[in-house]
Order: C-alpha cells, then structure tokens, then sequence
C-alpha cells in the first residue's frame, strides 16, 4: 500500500511514519525540518495500552494483584510501563505517553490503596521517591525489600523514565520466552520452613480457614496472637509447626518470638 506521507500516516512496527513540514523553522538559512522523516506514537496504541488500567473511563485497580507482596506489585507496574516507554523513544511526540503514565501510577496506587484498605494519597506519601536521570530528578514510586547483612536489597520502581526522545535508542525486539510459572506467596512461606508463630524451624504444615470473616474483626480484645497475625495480613493461611498447630486447634494462646 501506497501512503502519501505528508498527509496520513504509513504504520511500521508499531509507529506512525511520517514527513516532517514545517516553513517557520529555519537552521542556517535553510527550511531543514521539511521533508525529514518524523516517528510518532499512535493515538490508538495509547489507548489500548491505557485501557487494560482502567473501567468505566477511569483508572481502576488490578484486583487480582491484591494479594501480591508490594514489592511484586510495584514491580509488575514498573516493568509493564519501562517496556512501552523504552520501545517508543525514537519517537518525537514520546511525552505522549504520560497520559499512560497517570493512568498507571493512579490504577498503581488505587491497587496498592485497596491491599491495605487505605487512601490513594497515603500510598502516594508512602512509596513515593526521587531518583536522578540524565536529564535530571524525576519523582517515582519504590519500595525496597531488605535482604539480610552483606546483600543488596531488592528495589522495585515504577516511573522516573524521562519522556524525551532519544535519536539512538536501540529496539531490540527479542523473542518471546515461554514463561515459567511462579512460585506463589504460600510455597515460599512453606520452603522458608519457618512457624510463623514461634519462630521454630521444624516440619511445618499450613493451618488454613474456610474465609477471613470467620476470625472476626480486628483488634477485638482477647483475639489470639494467631488471629492477630492472620487479621493483620489478611492471608487465610499461617505455616506453622505441630506444637503450635496443635495449640490452635486446642484453642490455646501461643507467644511469638522476634
């Protein structure tokens, strides 16, 4: 298909090519603008992209990333966004992918705002940070995870990506690895081989209940420390070993130890 590049646009990899015209900018005596191949980013790839963030025409939360630790959450987000900005930065009008960048960052903090039952504004004063760039600070939401002495700690970003074009980007359009599964919260907690309860590494099992109402609601008096713990996290499960298995099911209080 033959496309007239002055007055529509030819679609290649994902770009808007076009031819540049514009007489009022002049360089050296010369209209050098006209004529030059300009990339831009489609209308309808941002918002596709903002779509998949939002309900009813307003960013929303990822309901099924409620029960993710915050570090896999922010991650998620983080990578999400870094792949589209980072494959349109060749682009001249890439600084319109910041209306991609509000939708995520509010659907971001509303997802994180729902797992503690808590405000957008506070998850905002919580997580947010300033990282440097080559064009300078630019503000961003983080979380670090402390990993133990002598070990770097595990940082997840969203954001902080300056939208300027940048002429020698490299597109490396890599081929898609099957994914693996992922080990979820739940296996982790059982691989740790640690009662969550006393602290003990012996031969742990999972005490499980049927939904987080049947404990009641938080912070009433005489809750055993097992409730508290399961209340506070909001998990239905808690790895624990026999002797403290045993004690819940027998209804005794047990003690924890940090």
């Amino acid at each position: 298909m033959i496309t007239h590049a002055r007055t529509s646009a030819a679609r290649f990899l994902g770009y808007e090519i076009t031819t540049q015209h514009a007489n009022q900018i002049i360089t050296d005596g010369r209209r050098k603008a006209n004529g030059s191949i300009r990339l831009r980013v489609p209308g309808d790839v941002i918002k596709a992209k903002c779509t998949r963030y939002m309900s009813r025409g307003k960013p929303e939360r990822r309901s099924e990333l409620l029960n993710d630790e915050d570090h896999s959450i922010i991650s998620r987000y983080g990578s999400e966004y870094r792949g589209i900005v980072q494959y349109y930065l060749l682009a001249g009008d890439v600084h319109r992918l910041d209306r991609l960048h509000w939708v995520m960052v509010t659907s971001l903090l509303k997802t994180l705002a729902g797992k503690y039952d808590s405000s957008v504004s506070k998850m905002a004063r919580k997580y947010g940070a300033t990282i440097e760039t080559p064009y300078g600070p630019r503000r961003c939401l983080q979380v670090s995870v402390d990993r133990g002495e002598g070990r770097k700690p595990l940082v997840a970003t969203f954001g902080g990506i300056p939208l300027r074009r940048q002429k020698n980007a490299v597109l490396r359009d890599r081929e898609s690895v099957p994914a693996t599964p992922r080990r979820t919260e739940l296996v982790h907690r059982l691989l740790a081989g640690r009662c969550e309860l006393c602290g003990q590494t012996d031969k742990v099992r999972v005490h499980q209940i049927r939904k987080l109402s049947d404990l009641g609601q938080p912070g009433q008096p005489d809750q055993p420390e097992w409730v508290q713990i399961m209340t506070r996290r909001r998990r239905k499960t808690l790895v624990v070993c026999a002797t403290c298995h045993a004690k819940i099911h027998h209804e005794q209080p047990t003690t924890i130890t940090t």
